[in-house]
């Protein structure tokens, strides 16, 4: 990981304010340049390291496989370096947040430096929505947002304790999932009963009502240990039927 066009160190007494003119640009922001390296199986040859690139780039399903695997290297070095930091406002990454994605090839010191023999850029935002769908996905939760500013809507405590699950569970973290759940899903089934008048609704609230004993099992096995395949499928599910039953909220309220 290397940052490019870095600022220089913050000086030990804020600088005093200055003056800006109409129509003056901030400052760039710097780069950060991030190489995953496929350390687990090298390829000896060049050939077959060309050879590997070009049945890659040929394949939108093995190129999207390539860049998720990468995606999800660099977020779990995040979330080390978050817990190692004791930085609470570490964020994780998305591929179409990226200037660029490139998928190459080079010797251990070329890449161990973010160089590389050969590369190709690709497209990680491939099959993205049209321009009217985007905008209306964009819209959706800068209304809300809106609303929540102006205090005409309030945020409920299961939005973002579910998130948060969400979150661990997309990133292999699935016994921190198990046990952010608990705590969301108490506050889901506190706060959404009978908050809409709607049968589909009321069908999900009692179908997670029964659940209830699945929630705080998956959350004691996570306590003792990794959770088993079988009690992660679950974990996902239920945070699937919470998910959508707050989707249902939002798209009836408006």
């Amino acid at each position: 990981m290397k940052t490019l066009g870095a600022p220089s160190p913050p000086r030990r007494r804020r600088r005093r304010a200055r003056d800006v003119e109409p129509g003056d640009e901030p400052a760039a922001l710097p780069l950060t340049r991030v190489t995953a390296i496929r350390a687990f199986a090298p390829i000896e040859a060049e050939s077959a390291a060309l050879e590997w690139l070009e049945q890659t780039l040929a394949d939108e399903e093995a190129t999207d496989a390539v860049v998720e695997a990468s995606l999800a290297l660099l977020n779990r070095a995040l979330h080390a370096q978050a817990i190692a930091a004791e930085d609470p406002l570490q964020t994780q990454l998305a591929a179409e947040w990226a200037a660029a994605v490139r998928l190459g090839y080079g010797s251990g010191d070329q890449v161990a430096d973010g160089e590389f023999v050969a590369a190709r850029e690709v497209d990680a935002r491939a099959g993205v929505p049209s321009r009217r769908q985007q905008r209306e996905r964009d819209l959706r939760p800068q209304e809300r947002m809106a609303a929540v500013l102006r205090g005409r809507e309030s945020l409920d405590l299961c939005e973002p304790l579910l998130l948060r699950a969400r979150a661990d569970l997309d990133a292999g973290r699935s016994r921190e999932a198990a046990l952010q759940l608990r705590v969301g899903f108490e506050a889901l089934l506190a706060e959404l009963d009978g908050a809409l008048d709607d049968p589909d609704h009321k069908q999900d609230m009692a179908a997670l009502r029964e659940r209830r004993g699945e929630v705080g099992e998956a959350a004691n096995e996570a306590l003792r240990g990794d959770l088993s395949a079988e009690t992660t499928v679950r974990v996902g599910d239920l945070l699937g039927t919470c998910e959508r039953v707050l989707r249902r909220r939002r798209v009836l309220r408006g």
